[in-house]
């Protein structure tokens, strides 16, 4: 049997240059990322798709441009403030990919479940890497039911849809089936636009259910700040971003490009946010197709974003205590 994770594919290290790490059991870490690159298929023999060359497109360019280390660890981030870390002795480990069984795809969820649990076990902040956005479902079945989260998705598309050709885990479901979850209090899901975000039965679902739909518009017309103001404080979170919750203009990078997401400004305010009302227990990132990729400008968005709230955990005192 394969191991539940394996080294990242052309990489040396791991995100941003940090270590990597494939002992599970033994975990002694702040921050875990990790990457989840398949979700579950549609269509027979597509067992694959863009997105799942993305944690280590991610990891590659997150790794050159932190190649000439300790940069990213030493030098002064303005979006933070001060560096990465805050000189603060923070332990970061990467644990490369889930490992995937072609014959059964759904073992690379068992496994992507498995290994979440681990982590969460551990009292790390586990970052996820997509994979398109299936790959939460099983992050998401991980977290322990006695400490539920206030689930934020960053997203075009309200993804309630119950199944897809019989699929009822692939990437526009998994908002419905953290509906299902005890793990789950309640969901807020911002940034949501355009066509193709759900039929009029899972506006209705999502509606019964009491989810918070927020339109990119209310972004824009409110601000941040006033979005912030009906998240409820001191909780748990769970953050999940689809790529296309942002912009075009910035994360080009997506199946579905739609204008009027939400902007850099928006998306660091949020995170940072979010990081100070409670405790965020775990973050991903997904639905990025490196195929349409513009410039490396979805790659550096996506490693600012990482390092941002990486770099707002670290300042909200998540780890003084350890």
């Amino acid at each position: 049997m394969l191991p539940l994770t394996e080294l990242p594919k052309g990489n040396s290290r791991g995100l941003l240059g940090f270590p990597l790490n494939l002992d599970l059991d033994n975990l002694d870490a702040d921050i875990v990322i990790l990457g989840v690159p398949y979700g579950l298929p549609y269509y027979p023999n597509e067992l694959s798709n863009d997105q799942s060359i993305a944690p280590d497109m991610l990891r590659q360019n997150a790794q050159d441009a932190a190649w000439d280390e300790p940069r990213t660890l030493k030098h002064f981030d303005w979006d933070l403030g001060g560096p990465l870390l805050n000189n603060k002795n923070i332990k970061i480990v990467d644990c490369g990919n889930v490992t995937a069984d072609f014959r059964d795809p759904r073992e690379h969820y068992r496994r992507a479940e498995k290994v979440a649990k681990k982590i969460f076990d551990s009292g790390a902040t586990l970052i996820c890497i997509g994979g398109d956005h299936g790959i939460p479902i099983p992050i998401m079945r991980a977290i322990p039911d006695d400490k539920p989260v206030v689930l934020i998705q960053i997203d075009a598309h309200m993804d309630w849809r119950d199944e897809v050709n019989g699929e009822k885990e692939g990437y526009s479901s998994p908002i419905k089936r953290a509906s299902e979850l005890k793990s789950i209090s309640s969901i807020y899901q911002i940034g949501l636009r355009g066509v193709g975000s759900g039929r009029q039965q899972e506006y209705d679902d999502a509606n019964a259910y009491g989810a918070n739909l927020i339109s990119a518009y209310e972004v824009h017309d409110l601000g941040i700040k006033a979005i912030l103001e009906r998240i409820p404080d001191d909780v748990n979170f769970y953050m999940t971003v689809d790529a296309d919750g942002m912009d075009p203009t910035i994360m080009p990078a997506v199946n579905a490009p739609t204008p009027g997401g939400l902007n850099w400004l928006q998306i660091r305010e949020l995170v940072h946010g979010i990081v100070k009302k409670g405790r965020v227990i775990g973050f991903d990132l997904v639905e990025i197709s490196p195929s349409f990729e513009k410039g490396n400008t979805t790659a550096i968005h996506a490693e600012r974003l990482i390092c941002n709230f990486i770099g707002a955990m670290v300042r909200a005192g998540y780890y003084d205590s350890k």
